[in-house]
């Protein structure tokens, strides 16, 4: 779902030059529903010290959503192994969003 500020029902005057800025965006990765919206442009500064992380299940999944994120993107750590994880990585994508893909390893009962 995607919906531009001149969509609203009832607009408010949009910045000048944002009339097609997001209001509200909703995504569907696997069954995690993200969701994000534009911010005023004086109000707006990249993320650089916070990381979203995704949890996913399994390195197919991992390998799929590191592929649409790294693209134009910054790699920190590349998609791999580790002690505590089937696949992990961190990077930050072409919009400046830092991210950490995580598929954990499966835990013993």
């Amino acid at each position: 779902m995607l919906m531009r500020r001149t969509e609203l029902p009832d607009p408010n005057e949009p910045w000048p030059g944002w009339e097609n800025s997001i209001q509200y965006a909703s995504m569907n990765l696997g069954e995690t529903q993200l969701t994000a919206s534009d911010v005023p442009p004086k109000r707006f500064q990249p993320m650089r010290s916070v990381y979203l992380t995704l949890t996913v299940d399994g390195a197919a999944e991992a390998e799929r959503i590191w592929a649409l994120l790294s693209e134009g993107g910054q790699v920190f750590m590349p998609m791999g192994e580790t002690f505590f994880a089937i696949r992990f990585g961190q990077l930050r994508d072409k919009f400046g969003i830092s991210w950490m893909i995580l598929a954990p390893k499966p835990q013993p009962s």
